[in-house]
């Protein structure tokens, strides 16, 4: 077996092994390229010279001009000797009279420009350099050359190669086939000839009049598009699949993605009218697709890859096509602001996915569009779960370079999108987490890979702040972006760690102890909302996992906290929405409002946390020091006139304080009905394991442990089971109600103000505060 690789050896394929195989790539191109160059120039100069020594045998290369007098040099000859004389022109070899062939008739195109529209279209690129430098000096001619036969000596260097290493070669093709394109200036008017070869009859290879005259049509400069020209496009690529129809239109939707950019282009096509406008968007993002698909179908196997004959002519001759509509797409999605077009215009990009696996670069582009789109707060929720379903797709499809840049680009809008959580955003973010925790799966070794490195730096900001304690050092903690990133790979590891074999399960701990030690780095009463949000992450995780965690301390210091502890002022203030802040206003401290809320909160994660292992057969023995400071925490709250004697002054005369407890009737209620349950819970498994025959090393019938009992049937499962009803309840009428207000508001109803003063759970505090 081959030796296991070093991790300095890991760590640079990790980090640097592509940009090294890049670099070297482009350094190979550039010295090849040299190399042939001056080999051809060297050829040509003995070409020419052995050409020049067939005529003259005079040593030097230089063809001297043969006079009447031989001996006469051209400072003594007339101009008449000099136009009267003859010259002998040196017999080039069949390679060079090609090319002379072929620069003679560069010219000749140059001089008569009128006839070029009625040439191929693939001479567009060879008459435009033309126009640029219509007089080429003989280096420039030598150099041509060079570039040609060197481009055609690689071309047989790679032929070679396909026949020496022919897996090597399909690599290639199948991953990197910008490497072996050599038609980067073919125009798409290439695929014209295509069109005419394969969509017309044998029978009506004959063009008509209209034919011509549309051909003609089509090929003028700044062509007006119309509803006609527009409709025919859509017959012929609808019925007859037709590639020159498509060129077209993917011409003209070029042209309508940067109709409002001043980059100086000029494009073919122009568009004036609206409808126009519209019209064209439709009809070719419905039927470009169908069309490719039916000139180079998508194979794809049971494991999730796409085969696409990458080394057809059809592939080679339709690629300008494919990048030049990808870029327009890209282009106009970042332009578009209509939920509508911008779901049109994602589901047209899923089957051309599989097409542009080959061209990184511009793939690369389009899904950071996609993503922004995914995780903008504005965007509509069928925009976003369109934009994921690309996503996903992408991931299945793609190889593990292309998905691991695809997945570190999604936890990156993730984060950003995150920034500002609100009652309005907080749907769209908890749909984005949702959604992404999926994607984390569908390859368990990417997957860990990239969750391990932004776990770890989660934990190198939480190291910075503990070990460097300054004013703000607890800002890059304590904000809205380091919660939900918390909370995000909660959701990944309990849906992809469920069990004990799961890739995933080692990065349990380290993402607990993260999160306990971002509850533990400022324990003050304003951050309370934040300590219930990392709390619910830690719970879910827990009840996903069946991991313990213990919650019970955290959640029990905040319960023996001043603010719950003593008598709260009276406040008329709304309640506050828990969900939506993440550290508590100033006049909210204090005060009853605020109490009751928190009290609320902790009795639900106190229950639920409890609640995990409510069929656990060390229920009783789990529950019993929390119970123990939970009655003594009461019996404090509770008092009501208790005297206090203590001493004071120089003369220790006696005074005596008052106990009055926190005179909150509600708080003390929900503690008191929650040790309850505990206790009858804990009655309930003493009950059940007085008859079990098994020891506590029994791994298997300590897990199996009322195994035939419903958790809802515990006492502490049912009365969870209520809890949750309850809050479901209240939810769904604040949600009413908060609809009542934004519909007041778009209506202009003068009662808006007062309906969102009777609503609970509205933002108190902005998303600037809370990252302050």
């Amino acid at each position: 077996m081959p030796g296991r690789a070093k991790k300095s050896t890991k760590k640079f394929e990790k980090n640097h092994l592509k940009d090294t195989i890049d670099k070297r790539k482009e350094f190979a191109k550039i010295k090849q390229r040299q190399q042939i160059k001056a080999k051809k120039q060297a050829r040509n100069a003995a070409d020419y010279k052995k050409a020049s020594d067939e005529d003259d045998p005079l040593p030097t290369p230089q063809v001297k001009p043969k006079t009447r007098n031989q001996g006469a040099t051209l400072e003594e000859m007339t101009v008449d000797d000099f136009f009267q004389q003859s010259v002998d022109i040196p017999v080039l070899k069949k390679s060079l009279k090609k090319h002379v062939a072929q620069k003679s008739t560069k010219r000749k195109r140059e001089s008569t420009e009128e006839d070029v529209a009625d040439e191929e279209a693939g001479e567009s690129d060879t008459s435009a350099s033309i126009d640029e430098d219509p007089v080429a000096s003989d280096d420039e001619d030598m150099s041509e050359m060079g570039d040609e036969n060197g481009l055609e000596t690689h071309k047989d260097e790679l032929d070679a190669l396909a026949e020496k290493d022919p897996e090597f070669y399909k690599y290639l093709k199948e991953n990197d086939a910008e490497l072996l394109d050599f038609t980067e200036n073919v125009d798409v008017a290439d695929v014209e000839d295509l069109s005419e070869k394969e969509e017309i009859p044998k029978k009506k290879r004959k063009k008509t009049k209209e034919t011509e005259e549309e051909a003609v049509e089509g090929d003028n400069d700044e062509t007006e598009v119309t509803l006609a020209m527009i409709d025919k496009w859509k017959v012929a690529m609808s019925e007859q699949h037709s590639l020159r129809a498509m060129r077209q239109a993917v011409l003209a939707f070029r042209a309508a993605a940067y109709v409002n950019t001043d980059d100086g282009k000029e494009y073919k096509y122009s568009i004036s009218s609206p409808d126009v406008y519209h019209q064209l968007l439709l009809v070719t993002l419905r039927h470009v697709p169908p069309v490719l698909s039916h000139h180079l179908p998508a194979k794809e196997s049971t494991t999730g890859k796409v085969r696409i004959a990458t080394d057809s002519k059809k592939y080679r001759t339709l690629t300008p096509l494919l990048k030049s509509h990808s870029t327009s797409i890209d282009h106009l999605l970042e332009n578009l602001s209509d939920a509508a077009t911008i779901k049109l215009t994602l589901s047209s990009i899923l089957p051309l996915l599989p097409y542009l696996l080959s061209f990184k670069k511009v793939l690369k582009n389009l899904i950071k569009t996609i993503i922004t789109i995914w995780s903008d707060p504005s965007s509509t929720e069928a925009t976003r779960i369109t934009a994921f379903l690309l996503i996903r797709r992408l991931t299945i499809i793609s190889d593990p370079s292309l998905r691991t840049a695809l997945l570190k680009t999604t936890y990156q809008g993730l984060v950003k999108g995150s920034r500002t959580t609100n009652t309005h955003t907080l749907a769209g973010i908890n749909l984005m987490k949702n959604s992404a925790a999926e994607l984390w799966g569908l390859d368990a070794t990417v997957g860990y890979t990239t969750a391990f490195t932004y776990i770890r730096q989660l934990a190198i900001h939480l190291r910075t702040s503990i070990t460097h304690p300054t004013k703000d050092s607890y800002k890059p903690i304590y904000n809205w972006q380091y919660t939900h990133s918390l909370d995000f790979w909660s959701r990944v590891l309990s849906i992809h760690a469920p069990t004990t074999t799961s890739p995933f399960r080692p990065l349990i701990y380290p993402l607990v102890q993260i999160t306990l030690g971002a509850l533990r780095l400022l324990p003050t009463p304003t951050y309370f909302p934040l300590h219930i949000h990392l709390t619910r992450s830690l719970l879910r995780l827990s009840l996903a996992t069946k991991t313990y965690i213990p919650l019970a301390p955290p959640l029990l210091q905040i319960l023996q906290s001043p603010i719950l502890s003593s008598t709260p002022k009276p406040s008329t203030l709304k309640p506050l929405d828990f969900a939506t802040c993440l550290r508590s206003p100033e006049p909210y401290l204090r005060t009853r409002v605020y109490q009751d809320g928190l009290a609320d909160q902790l009795a639900e994660c106190l229950a639920e946390f409890f609640s995990i292992w409510a069929k656990n057969i060390a229920f009783p023995e789990l529950v019993l020091p929390p119970s123990v400071l939970l009655r003594r925490w009461l019996k404090t709250a509770s008092s009501h006139g208790q005297q206090q004697k203590t001493h004071g002054g120089i003369n220790d005369n006696t005074k005596k304080r008052v106990m009055s407890g926190n005179r909150n009737s509600k708080l003390n209620a929900a503690i008191a009905l929650l040790l309850q349950k505990l206790d009858a819970n804990a009655k309930f498994v003493e009950e059940r394991r007085r008859s079990v025959r098994f020891g506590p090393s029994d791994r298997e019938g300590v897990e199996r442990f009322l195994e035939d009992v419903e958790w809802a049937d515990t006492p502490l499962g049912g009365f969870v089971v209520g809890m949750r009803a309850r809050k479901e309840e209240r939810e769904r009428v604040l949600a009413e109600g908060r609809r009542g207000v934004d519909e007041g508001r778009k209506g202009g109803k003068g009662r808006g103000e007062d309906l969102e003063e009777g609503v609970g759970g509205d933002e108190v505090v902005s998303s600037e505060e809370d990252e302050g």
